[in-house]
């Protein structure tokens, strides 16, 4: 006999006694979305995987060698860092990289930047292949999208974009490096160039080492226009798209507003910062003017939290107050779906919005007259917290496996590579094969995103059958 619908007894007041088939079925149910969200996760971390293989193969043959042939580790190292839009590096593009292996360096940016994921659904479409809905979903949590309706055509739309800001930026860069490059070479350079500060990758081909910028162009324009791009890149895929539609909405999403309020906020401090710490000591920057100086703060300001150009060859010796600021932007980085890392701006919000909350006594995050749901404030404490442990492991590490190399210089590398952002204190050529695939793996990890990996490793789990009571525990 059928074991449904379940039976009523007399002695439970003819209420419904379901049988334990009822409980199966319920907790089948609740796996699905979280084994959706894991499968997902894991397509995401495979598919730049492979683009990783194929870069480091590319840059690996003879052809893509300047002078020789990159090493296995060498063409690894570069093409993770391109893959995650971090910039460190081992060598010297400019010098150590023919136009073949420039050419496969600035395509490995442009795809690690706009997302994988992103590039290889549209190229489906413009095939005339079906997408399938797993592969929508796929790429609704890579843009941080909140709904999957209508998002290749919001996908097409985002691409566009894409191109015409790099487009713009290096037609603008071209115009100011014309006189001094020349048209055929300037073009190069401005494209180039361009790419690596939109996908805040911040490759640069003037240097003469992996850190020291010594002949990039540091004039006024060329900084506000790196810093625009840098700016537009890391400002988030779902404030692009929401800035796209606001003809047709006449209103920003509450993300949108925050995204940007803070983004701001976070600039414009950390402006001031550096520009009174080197106005005091004048260590770096000594000879320039103040005017001068606070582009250059500016610059370093909008640059140390999702592209790590590095503009002087003093940058290993930045005071340490600076130092310390930098990598608090870093930790920070860029806003959700963008081409930069960090903890990003929308979970530094939140974690401050909490705080706020508290000192008011009130139980809800409320801002621009919504409420933010609770969930995010667990998310924020999650990445927060798994980004401080991680980073903490990777600089204990550093220093000990490392020879002649300060806390600061650990802690900075570390979190540079977390955050995707590139700044380093003349660490990286130094590091052991070691210091480079625990480098590699932090900037890989920093690409895919805490939140995403923390989602993927997470088993499915079944609702409790049992409530069990509360019991506070003394916190501070």
């Amino acid at each position: 006999m059928s074991n449904w619908p379940p039976k009523r007894s007399p002695d439970e007041g003819g209420s419904w006694a379901p049988r334990r088939p009822l409980t199966r079925i319920i907790s089948l149910r609740d796996r699905v979305p979280k084994l959706g969200q894991s499968q997902r996760g894991l397509g995401l971390i495979g598919g730049l995987g492979l683009l990783v293989l194929i870069g480091t193969v590319l840059l690996w043959l003879p052809i893509s060698g300047a002078r020789r042939s990159l090493t296995l580790n060498e063409a690894f190292f570069t093409t993770v860092s391109a893959v995650s839009t971090t910039g460190l590096s081992i060598i010297t593009p400019g010098r150590d990289l023919s136009l073949f292996g420039q050419v496969v360096l600035m395509l490995l940016m442009q795809l690690g930047g706009i997302g994988f994921m992103v590039t290889a659904i549209t190229v489906f479409r413009l095939a005339g292949k079906r997408v399938t809905f797993a592969e929508r979903l796929t790429l609704r949590d890579s843009l941080g999208l909140v709904s999957a309706p209508q998002i290749l055509r919001l996908t097409t739309r985002i691409l566009i974009a894409v191109v015409v800001v790099e487009c713009v930026g290096a037609l603008l860069l071209w115009v100011n490096w014309l006189p001094e490059f020349g048209a055929r070479q300037a073009a190069y350079y401005a494209l180039f160039h361009a790419i690596s500060a939109f996908t805040n990758a911040s490759f640069d081909l003037f240097s003469k080492s992996p850190t020291a910028s010594a002949q990039f162009p540091t004039d006024n324009v060329t900084l506000v226009i790196l810093a625009g791009l840098i700016f537009l890149g890391g400002i988030g895929i779902p404030v692009i798209s929401d800035v796209l539609q606001y003809r047709r909405r006449r209103r920003f999403t509450l993300h949108t507003r925050l995204t940007l309020f803070t983004a701001a906020f976070l600039i414009i401090v950390g402006t001031l910062l550096f520009f009174i710490v080197e106005y005091k000591f004048r260590f770096v920057f000594r000879e320039e003017s103040a005017g001068r100086l606070m582009v250059l703060a500016f610059f370093h300001s909008v640059a140390s939290r999702t592209s790590g150009f590095t503009v002087t060859a003093q940058f290993g010796q930045l005071e340490p107050a600076n130092a310390l600021l930098l990598t608090v932007l870093m930790f920070i980085g860029a806003s959700p779906a963008s081409m930069g890392g960090g903890i990003t701006t929308s979970t530094f919000a939140v974690l401050v919005l909490s705080l706020v909350s508290f000192v008011r006594g009130q139980k809800e995050l409320t801002v621009g007259r919504r409420i933010i749901p609770l969930d995010l404030l667990h998310k924020a404490t999650a990445i927060i917290t798994g980004a401080s442990l991680l980073i903490l492991a990777s600089t204990w590490l550093l220093l000990y496996t490392q020879d002649n190399i300060s806390l600061t210089a650990a802690l900075v590398e570390s979190v540079s590579a977390f955050s995707t952002t590139g700044y380093s204190l003349a660490l990286t050529p130094r590091l052991n094969l070691f210091g480079q695939l625990l480098i590699a793996a932090l900037m890989f990890f920093g690409r895919i995103g805490t939140l995403t990996i923390i989602v993927t490793l997470a088993r499915p789990s079944v609702p409790p059958a049992v409530s069990y009571p509360e019991e506070r525990i003394l916190i501070g």
